[in-house]
């Protein structure tokens, strides 16, 4: 359908792909609605979120409502009397005032295979869960939770070295693309999710960026590489926080099964084994974890890969400490 009168809602980078294509397509937008200005930085000011932006420079109008409770919020969206509402990570739930008020409804653009992870966080759960594969789909939006059926999907890989921003912008760009072939064909059949394999990508939390360090070392290079890009994984020793940035596993529970006893450590998961010769090595439930990259709060703060952090900060990184030992429930956020 080429006559189609569209509205956009979505907040991060993921949804400001989306909005772009669709600004270059014929079925830009006459208004964008994205959350609220939060508060960030070290001062604390009030930031406009990469959709609004993007708005903002092409000149259309940008709606914020912190939520769709008061009548006002409605009737700012129907005077725009959209045929199609599109939702691209937005971060506000939708209720039915607003699903029913366009004539097409809403479609929601969804970075996974769903029914698999449903929810806030679908790039990260899948990126943790050691997932190989997860894709994009194009869904009719209904009352429940990522529920309704599906216009398109496409599967994407998941490698051992795909971090979440690559899949991110793949997840995005292939979404787009999707976009706007459904809203091409409007209108058009859907078919229902399937009611086996449901589950749900819980938003991401500060819980998430504590290190179980009786974990695999592959869970929790994994664990690394989905959060290193909004909330890295942070760690303490007795002097230092340390946010992990990039990791590898230098010896997987395979492998130490079939190691010389030489290769093998008596020490506590979570113990400092290696701090020298630029390697930086990490004792965990099963295999050690070699970290690459990390950001110390000491200094300027900057991220910095392994061999600067043991040239610079070696003092505090003395070989056979403990990481987080006595601080398990009492890490915070790193603001560097």
């Amino acid at each position: 359908m080429t006559n189609l009168t569209t509205a956009f809602a979505g907040s991060p980078e993921f949804a400001k792909t989306i909005l772009q294509s669709l600004i270059d397509s014929r079925f830009a937008p006459t208004v964008v609605l994205t959350q609220p200005d939060r508060p960030k930085g070290r001062g604390r000011k009030l930031q406009a979120n990469p959709v609004k932006t993007l708005a903002q420079e092409k000149g259309i109008p940008v709606l914020q409502p912190v939520n769709f409770k008061s009548q006002q919020s409605l009737d700012e969206l129907v005077a725009y009397t959209p045929d199609v509402l599109i939702v691209a990570a937005y971060g506000l739930i939708l209720p039915k005032t607003v699903l029913t008020i366009p004539k097409y409804g809403c479609i929601n653009v969804h970075a996974s295979l769903l029914p698999r992870w449903r929810g806030a966080a679908p790039i990260e759960r899948a990126i943790m869960a050691g997932d190989t594969a997860t894709g994009v789909g194009i869904m009719q939006m209904e009352k429940g939770l990522d529920t309704g059926p599906l216009f398109a999907e496409r599967k994407l890989a998941i490698t051992a070295q795909t971090t979440v921003l690559q899949l991110e912008h793949q997840l995005a760009a292939n979404g787009a693309e999707l976009l706007i072939q459904v809203l091409g064909k409007l209108p058009l059949q859907t078919q229902t999710q399937s009611e086996e394999g449901v589950t749900y990508a819980s938003k991401l939390t500060a819980d998430d960026r504590r290190v179980s360090w009786h974990s695999s070392a592959i869970d929790i290079e994994r664990q690394i590489r989905a959060l290193a890009d909004r909330m890295p994984v942070t760690v303490t020793l007795p002097e230092v926080e340390i946010q992990f940035l990039e990791a590898s596993v230098v010896l997987d529970e395979t492998e130490a099964k079939s190691a010389p006893p030489g290769r093998l450590h008596a020490n506590a998961p979570g113990t400092l084994i290696m701090a020298r010769k630029g390697r930086l090595i990490i004792q965990c439930g099963s295999g050690q974890l070699q970290i690459q990259r990390l950001r110390i709060n000491k200094g300027k703060g900057l991220p910095m890969d392994t061999a600067a952090a043991i040239n610079g900060f070696q003092r505090f990184l003395p070989e056979g400490t403990q990481f987080d030992a006595g601080n398990a429930d009492s890490q915070g956020d790193l603001n560097l």
